[in-house]
Formats: structure tokens, sequence, C-alpha cells
């Protein structure tokens, strides 16, 4: 980047500023997959004809009679952001400068919906969380300046992601999606609604944005429902309580707990199993189950198996689950994903892939620093692919595993040959309404999950797909499993 300074006189006994002229810069996008931005320097005015820049060089000269004193104070010029690409080398995001010459990072209009509550610094997305990267001096000068920064290859697949974002707003689901591959990656993490970032330039900051209508459901925490059960189903078998009397509803305390079948399954009470209790979703089962083993092991294993108490950090943030437990009637509704849990939809899809292979791995959305000036040239790996962070005992997985089969062919889905589908609903009862969720594994039968890609153009191994419903009044919905035909359009566009 180059910085010219005008001259001005220097007079006796007066101080005078020096004025920088600013850079700005000229993006030229390729029709698709650009393998970088071209980046031109020059000039630019601001509206009342004096020259911006951002940031400024101060030079103060003070001349007296007798002697003349000199002193220059320097403001370091910062890296301009490089680009961020999604897995194919496609331009996701880049740098612009305004009229004043300020920098304004820009979203590529092919892909502005889909991606600008995932990345924009308005939705506190991805664009900020990068920001260090992406301020690391390019290895090279970007058409003849060092003032630009590398660049950022993320693992989504931008054409998936367009794709799921299109089937949700026709299909009118207000929620989130998202997709990770089994070694951890995030092939596709979508919100919806969404906004144009245009629309809010203007605007410092904007809740809704952030954490409200528009923000990323996706990385925003809300009671899980039954999904939970995954983890409640382990925990109960750990602990050897493979059966329990359910009685469809139970009082106790003054107050009671009901099975979603209470007043339409005539077969109340009877003794069931856990594998009966995990496909046909029992809240009694697990509630007593939780009761039986107590708090402090309820919440050991929690952490111990799934990372469910502590942080998980992350390239994209840090995962923040929360369980409170402050009496016996929270220990056993933390039991089916109430009272005072909560979760997000990417630890769900954390959580569906031990559900299936036996281990948990780091969620990671970076694949690649590279070359701003060449895509193709990785000046340092992202990050870690199948680092695992949690895994459920190698005794406890079969059943888990069986009871997901159920849950999953019982929900009438069609895939592929070659492939087996696992899977569990949750209906989450919350303050904004009946929140729906399906966390489904698509299971290549060949995956054993300890595959790592260096390119996922020929991906060939299995995929979490987590669906979030929060507006089920729009479909009529009551449950989750109704939401079943929905799911299936959306498996068709993930392996379309």
């Amino acid at each position: 980047m180059i910085i010219k300074g005008k001259c001005l006189s220097v007079l006796v006994s007066m101080t005078m500023l020096t004025s920088l002229q600013s850079c700005s810069q000229v993006v030229e996008q390729a029709d698709s997959k650009p393998a970088a931005v071209t980046f031109s320097f020059g000039e630019a005015e601001d509206t009342n004809g004096e020259n911006s820049s951002e940031p400024q060089a101060e030079s103060t000269v003070t001349t007296t009679a007798e002697t003349t004193t000199t002193t220059t104070t320097t403001t370091t010029i910062p890296v301009l952001k490089g680009n961020i690409y999604d897995a194919d080398g496609d331009l996701l995001m880049y740098s612009d400068r305004d009229e004043r010459g300020k920098e304004v990072r820009r979203l590529n209009s092919d892909y502005l919906f889909p991606f600008s509550n995932i990345l924009d610094e308005m939705s506190e997305g991805l664009d900020t969380t990068l920001d260090e990267q992406l301020r690391e001096k390019n290895p090279t000068p970007v058409n003849g300046s060092e003032n630009v920064g590398q660049s950022v290859q993320l693992t989504f697949d931008a054409d998936k992601q367009s794709a799921i974002y299109n089937y949700m707003e026709n299909t009118g689901i207000n929620g989130a999606v998202v997709v990770l591959r089994s070694d951890g990656s995030l092939m596709a993490e979508v919100a919806y609604p969404s906004y144009n970032p245009e629309d809010y330039r203007n605007i410092k900051h904007d809740e809704d944005l952030a954490w409200g209508t528009y923000g990323n459901k996706a990385f925003q925490n809300a009671e899980p429902g039954s999904c939970f059960k995954i983890m409640s189903e382990v925990i109960a078998d750990k602990h050897g309580i493979t059966s329990l009397w359910d009685d469809g509803e139970w009082y106790y305390d003054g107050t009671s707990i009901v099975n979603w079948d209470h007043d339409r399954n005539f077969s109340y009470p009877f003794e069931r199993s856990l594998y009966s209790a995990f496909i046909n979703s029992s809240n009694i089962f697990f509630a007593k189950a939780f009761d039986q083993i107590g708090k402090e092991a309820v919440l050991a294993d929690l952490d111990e198996i799934f990372h469910f108490v502590s942080e998980i950090d992350c390239d994209f943030g840090t995962l923040h689950n929360n369980i409170e437990i402050y009496c016996n009637d929270d220990l056993r509704r933390s039991a089916f994903g109430q009272s005072y849990v909560l979760t997000c939809p990417i630890y769900l899809a954390a959580l569906g892939r031990e559900a299936v292979f036996g281990e948990m791995v780091r969620p990671f959305a970076v694949k690649n620093m590279v070359d701003t000036n060449d895509f193709g040239s990785v000046t340092k790996a992202g990050s870690q692919s199948g680092e695992v962070i949690a895994s459920i005992p190698p005794e406890c997985r079969q059943n888990l595993l069986d009871g997901m089969a159920g849950v999953g062919g019982n929900l009438g889905l069609y895939y592929p040959e070659g492939y087996s589908f696992y899977a569990k609903t949750g209906t989450a009862e919350t303050w904004q309404g009946d929140f729906l969720y399906i966390t489904g594994i698509l299971k290549n039968n060949s995956d054993d999950g300890t595959g790592t890609y260096t390119d996922y153009n020929d991906y060939n191994g299995s995929y979490i797909v987590v669906m979030q419903i929060r507006n089920s009044g729009y479909f009529g919905f009551n449950f989750a499993s109704e939401s079943a035909a929905v799911y299936q359009g959306l498996i068709n566009t993930v392996l379309g």
C-alpha cells in the first residue's frame, strides 16, 4: 500500500499538520471460482474535498527564533483483510473501500443471503472471528502492495449452503440447518431468514442481526427437547438402568411429568425397556433414570462422555452448552432436554456424529490459509480434522446405535443404497413456542469415521444433518416426527 504526503509551508511559531492521501482499492471478481482478487491502490477524496485516509500519519513542525524542534509520530498502517473462500475456491467475502476510503467488507452477491448471518460482522460472524488471520500479511505483495492479508479457505460448500437456504425459504422453515462431515468439518451452516448487509451498512450494531430474527440460529442456544436423550440413553446404560416402570404420567412433589402419548396409549402402566424408552421417547423413563443416578454423577457423565458441561473451543467460536440443576425437578426434566438445558444445532451435529461413530470430534470451519494472489497456494494448514474430544464407553455404543436405527426407521425416509440412517427427534417447549428437531446421520456404510480429506470435491463419507424448525405452527406440526417429509427434502438437497 502506497502513502503520499503533501508538503505544507512552515510558518514561524505555528504548528502545521501534514495530511495524508488514502489508499483506495478496486476489487475485480471473476464470474466463478476466482483464483484471487486483484487490488489496485490510488487516492481517495472525502465529500469536503479534503484527503481522507485510514489510518493517518501525523507530522508536527514547530519553529521559534532560537531553536527548531521537529517531532514525528507515525501510526502503523493496518493490513487490509484478505479474502474468504469456500472449500471449492468460490469467493465469499472480500475488502472494498467506501467513498471516504474506509475499509468495507463485502459479500459476493451470488451468496449474499445464505452467508450474511454466518460471515458478516453485524452478526458477529466468521469475518470477525477470523480477523487476526485475515490481517496476517500475505507472503507475497498483492498488486505491488505489502499491506494485504492472506486469505482463508473455509470447509463450507457455498453451492450446498445456497441450495439449503433456498429450500428453507421455499418450504417456509424458520430455523437452522447444520450439515457436518464425519471428519468434523462444517459443510453447511444455514440460518433462515437472513438479510442484505448493504441495507444495514450505516448501523453500527443491531441485536436483531446478531441474535434476533436474522441472527445465526445454528449457533444460538435453545432447549433441545428429546434430542438430549441421546446422552440420557448412554448415561442410563452406563449405570445399568435397562428397564423401569412407566406409568405414562408420573406425579411427585406436587407436580408431574407426562409422556407425549400418555392420553392415547392405553398400555400404561407397564415395564419399559431402555430400547423402548429411546425409540418411543419416554420422558418418564429417563426422568426416573436421572433421579436414581443423581445430580453429581449425571453432570460428571455429561462432561466426560459428551463434553457437554465444559466449553468447546472451535475455530469459529466457542460452544457454550448450559445445564443448571437447583432441585430434583430440574434434574428429572433435564433428562429430556427441558428445564435449564440449552444447546445449539452445531453441538447437536457433533453429538450425532459421536452417537454413530462412538467419538465426538471438534467441529471446525477453517480448512486452510491461502495466498491471496493464488488460491491454490496453501500458506498454512487450518484446523485439525478428526480431533477427538469425547468418547462413549465401548460397551454402551451398540445399544444407542440400535435405538437411533429404530427412530430413523420409524421416520420412513428414503436414501441411497450403501447408506444407513440413524436419528433422534426432539420437540422442545421454549419461550418462543415449540422448536422441532431432527438430528439425523446418513452414514456411508464404508465410512468408519477415521477418514481425513485434503479435498472435499470427491467426498464420499457420511453426513450428519440437524434440522431445527422454530415455526412449527406454520406447518401445523405438534411433534418433531411429523416433520419427516420436510427433512426428506433436506436430505435430497444435501445429496443432490
